[in-house]
């Protein structure tokens, strides 16, 4: 036919431009091993050409994303920091408009926040120990308890079926109807709460200076810690490898891993207490805010300060959102920053007053959202350009059924990390141990007397007549086996007897010494 005559004026794939396949460049090139190694050669191989495959469909769907994420912009000469929360409701669409609201809850307050991962569910729990579940976009209230005793914090664990909530001495986990699940007594007098939805790990940090780990995937325990630096309220996570950061009254930030009983970096960032904690989730970035009313910008990657800020009142909650939007809570008013590490800010993006002192931050994800608990309740706030606009439907998906949660759950379990993988660099793990290898090699040939690498090994000739049947080539090799080692092993035989030798002829001579008569013999009695 024609069509097939025709040749193809556009062969082969079509071509993407390289600064969009950079962007999803998941790791250089692995330097390839020794020839002798082809099993590890051909596995490297595989590796790299699926991650450059994965590199390049990623670059190729980019341009399918739906969304893109907007920001507020002003009129001429108009400061975005003094549109209101009312203006932005009434002028977005109703949907949006119905994510900024207030919960009057003066009785039980202040209040924590925390939202799930996928950003449906919002849990709320009062200083005086209201908790609450609330599918916050549909308002359907899921649960509502009062646990009668004060509440110091509260986390949803992997998924929105079970949360966490530290009380006044113990802490307590719930289902999503409010019934107490377990008490768990070796967590006592807990003040802060991180979870590491990737390792299962609840990590909780107390007034008794302690700093504990529990496995929520099977109820364990995994690492305590005593940190001996006072009391521990000042607590967050690096999303991108699993680091525990603290903050502590003498103005240093910690850094912990559940593998290290010390801390794996001690930074001084301030001239008084530190207030609050957050990294962003590249784990590049890490905000601190003091007594000292400084707000500092570190780079975590060379633990060296970016940016300082003055503020008047001091900044007592940071929150970092999903597209590198902080928010800071002075008192009863909390303001918003745009680019907080590449240039220098002078005035916030967004301002809101609530009533009454903020006691939790926490920016929603996928959704341009700021969950606020305070004195009087809880303010839902609308900062455009907050989340992140494409969700990965596969890891972290906000419309999922009750039945893909189940299916997400069991995958989840099946590929929960260990704890032990926590590192400062987590791309630390795909690299060979070079160093310790040839440590462990070099310990082996000095047990064994010989270099069991060091030949190659003997492979029997193919003979006829069925005398190359299983039995007797495992006899030949053996009847081999032994004369590489004889030479070495003799070796190190005579080696030993020449050193035994010695040490005897050695204690000979000291006997004869010591035999031998002296003048002043006569004096000993």
């Amino acid at each position: 036919s024609m069509a097939a005559s025709k040749s193809d004026p556009f062969p082969g794939p079509a071509p993407i431009p390289k600064e969009r396949v950079q962007k999803f460049k998941r790791k250089d090139k692995a330097k390839k091993p020794r020839h002798q190694h082809f099993k590890l050669r051909d596995m490297m191989k595989r590796s790299d050409e699926a991650s450059e495959m994965s590199q390049k469909q990623a670059a190729r769907f980019d341009l399918l994303l739906p969304e893109d994420a907007g920001f507020l912009e002003g009129d001429e000469d108009e400061d975005t920091c003094t549109i209101s929360q009312e203006d932005i409701a009434e002028a977005v669409d109703i949907t949006s408009g119905a994510k900024y609201f207030n919960l009057k809850l003066s009785q039980f307050g202040p209040y924590r926040v925390d939202y799930s991962k996928t950003g449906r569910h919002l849990l709320l729990g009062g200083r005086r120990g209201h908790v609450a579940c609330i599918d916050w976009q549909s308002k359907h209230l899921m649960c509502e308890i009062n646990v009668m005793e004060s509440v110091n914090d509260v986390k949803w664990l992997h998924s929105e079926a079970m949360y966490a909530v530290a009380q006044k001495k113990w802490l307590y986990i719930y289902d999503s109807n409010g019934i107490e699940l377990h008490c768990i007594r070796k967590f006592n007098d807990v003040l802060r709460m991180q979870f590491l939805p990737y390792h299962f790990l609840l990590a909780t940090a107390s007034a008794t200076s302690f700093l504990q780990y529990l496995d929520v995937s099977v109820g364990k325990e995994v690492a305590a810690f005593c940190t001996k630096t006072g009391r521990l309220d000042v607590m967050c996570q690096n999303p991108h490898n699993a680091i525990i950061h603290l903050g502590h009254p003498n103005g240093t930030v910690t850094l912990w891993s559940p593998n290290q009983k010390e801390a794996l970096v001690k930074m001084l960032c301030h001239q008084g207490g530190v207030r609050s904690v957050t990294v962003d989730k590249t784990g590049m970035y890490m905000v601190t805010s003091g007594l000292d009313k400084k707000l500092k910008v570190y780079d975590i990657r060379a633990f060296k300060p970016l940016k300082s800020y003055f503020l008047p009142a001091g900044a007592s909650c940071l929150s970092l959102s999903q597209r590198g939007l902080l928010s800071a809570a002075t008192g009863d008013v909390v303001q918003v920053y745009r680019d907080v590490w590449s240039a220098p800010v002078t005035k916030p993006y967004m301002a809101h007053r609530v009533r009454g002192s903020v006691w939790g931050l926490h920016f929603c994800p996928f959704e341009d959202v700021l969950g606020v608990g305070h004195g009087d309740g809880f303010t839902s706030m609308l900062v455009p350009g907050a989340g992140e606009p494409n969700f990965d439907g596969l890891d972290a998906n906000p419309y999922r059924s009750a039945k893909q949660r189940q299916e997400w759950e069991v995958k989840a379990l099946l590929e929960k990390i260990q704890p032990e993988l926590i590192s400062l660099d987590p791309t630390e793990l795909g690299y060979v141990d070079r160093a310790t290898f040839e440590q462990r090699h070099r310990d082996r040939v000095q047990a064994l007397g010989y270099d069991p690498l060091a030949k190659e090994k003997f492979v029997p000739k193919y003979k006829k007549k069925g005398r190359s049947s299983a039995g007797a080539v495992e006899r030949r090799k053996k009847q081999v086996a032994h004369e590489d080692q004889r030479d070495e092993i003799r070796k190190t035989v005579e080696d030993k007897m020449k050193m035994e030798k010695e040490i005897k002829e050695r204690a000979q001579k000291k006997a004869a010494l010591s035999n031998q008569k002296s003048a002043l013999d006569r004096f000993k009695k």
